[in-house]
């Protein structure tokens, strides 16, 4: 290992931590009462667009996010993407039709396609090269945070005021993501003044061929969470538990609980044996959910969906950047973004419509998604067995 004397836990690092936690706060804070409130628009039927219209735009943006992280800096990217959170957070109550409904988001999910981007290259940019793994595992947990207290409290306020104040809120967290990073200095040495012609993309500029094999993975691992941002309201509600963000919760609190120890374990060890654990508790707490008629089963499928989530985000964030070159570290990070978007959105649009409103169905809808995590076990056993014949380490 490369040695490496700078430290990891500086000011910017805990600025970066502090604006993901706020940013993620902010999108997923609204999730859970999106299907009821489309409802209410009249488009009950349509649950399943909510996340995949979302994540098409945020895959969409990825290149373009990934290009310009490289080129215009990462600070300008963080700021960018969190200020379309702040915008559509107060156009949501305006909205009073299905189609502008889908309109927005599309138009949020662009959000997603920047700032998470730019924010994983900073820490790239500033973390030691033996602790990435670890600093993508705090990162991540800050985010992880976001994602478990933005559902919960958003379905509260929901109950208590109304979707309105909802939507208000999430625009006020994604302002706070913005104020902490606007002092931070630039990690990007050589820069250029943004001008249309960037947004031309070459066919390089669309996909980091060196992040393939993470990028490959990502997607079928995040095929579960599409399909769990978009049914788990629904089996929350059939299971008679009302804040629907109970469930974002505990999965959250038990991948927090392992996320510290599992970057560390994978700059150890390796970022390959840590997937492949990972995508077994995922398989695993899919079955407990698709069997779940009681609420104990249901809640420990979130928690062992935590462990996995918190086994598999960091190692592969940090793989991602070890395997990719130093200036092209934002095109890496937004191939596998773009992969993590695939999987969400189809995720998200076969589980919706295989769910169809029929809680009979939510059996078969998870079990697709196991499916989904063996094959992820699959491609990693290939990829490593193919390292071996091929003479190099097999465990990165």
């Amino acid at each position: 290992m490369i040695a490496d004397s700078r430290k990891l836990y500086t000011s910017k690092f805990w600025l970066l931590c502090a604006s993901s936690f706020f940013f993620f706060s902010s999108f997923n804070l609204i999730i859970p009462e999106l299907p009821d409130f489309l409802t209410e628009l009249g488009g009950g039927d349509h649950k399943g667009l909510i996340i995949p219209l979302f994540t098409l735009m945020a895959g969409i943006s990825r290149p373009f996010s990934g290009r310009l992280t490289d080129t215009i800096g990462r600070i300008p990217i963080i700021i960018y993407g969190a200020v379309v959170c702040i915008v559509v957070g107060f156009v949501y109550p305006l909205v009073t039709s299905i189609i502008g409904f889908f309109a927005l988001r599309v138009i949020h999910g662009m959000s997603t396609g920047f700032k998470p981007t730019a924010t994983s290259a900073y820490v790239g940019d500033i973390a030691p090269i033996h602790r990435r793994g670890e600093a993508m595992g705090i990162l991540g947990l800050f985010g992880s945070l976001g994602m478990a207290a933005g559902p919960i409290l958003g379905s509260w306020i929901a109950l208590q005021y109304g979707y309105n104040p909802m939507f208000y809120a999430s625009s006020v967290l994604a302002i706070l993501s913005t104020i902490v990073v606007l002092n931070m200095p630039e990690t990007l040495m050589i820069r250029q003044q943004f001008t249309m012609s960037l947004m031309k993309l070459r066919r390089k500029d669309i996909l980091e061929p060196k992040a393939l094999p993470a990028a490959i993975t990502m997607a079928f691992t995040s095929f579960a969470y599409g399909e769990i941002l978009t049914i788990i309201p629904d089996l929350s509600k059939h299971l008679g538990i009302m804040n629907k963000g109970v469930f974002f919760a505990i999965f959250t609190i038990s991948s927090i609980a392992i996320r510290v120890i599992s970057g560390k374990l994978s700059d150890r060890i390796g970022r390959v044996p840590v997937l492949m654990v990972g995508c077994v508790f995922q398989s695993v707490a899919l079955f407990f959910l698709g069997v779940s008629s009681e609420v104990w089963l249901f809640y420990t499928g979130a928690f062992i969906f935590g462990v996995s989530t918190g086994l598999t985000s960091p190692a592969i964030y940090a793989w991602t950047i070890d395997l990719a070159d130093d200036q092209y570290r934002g095109r890496a990070l937004a191939t596998m973004f773009i992969a993590l978007e695939i999987g969400i959105g189809a995720g998200g649009l076969i589980s919706g419509y295989t769910y169809n409103n029929q809680p009979e169905n939510f059996f078969a809808a998870f079990v697709i998604a196991a499916i989904m995590a063996l094959l992820a076990l699959g491609y990693l056993i290939y990829y490593r067995l193919k390292r071996k014949a091929n003479g190099f380490k097999s465990n990165q």
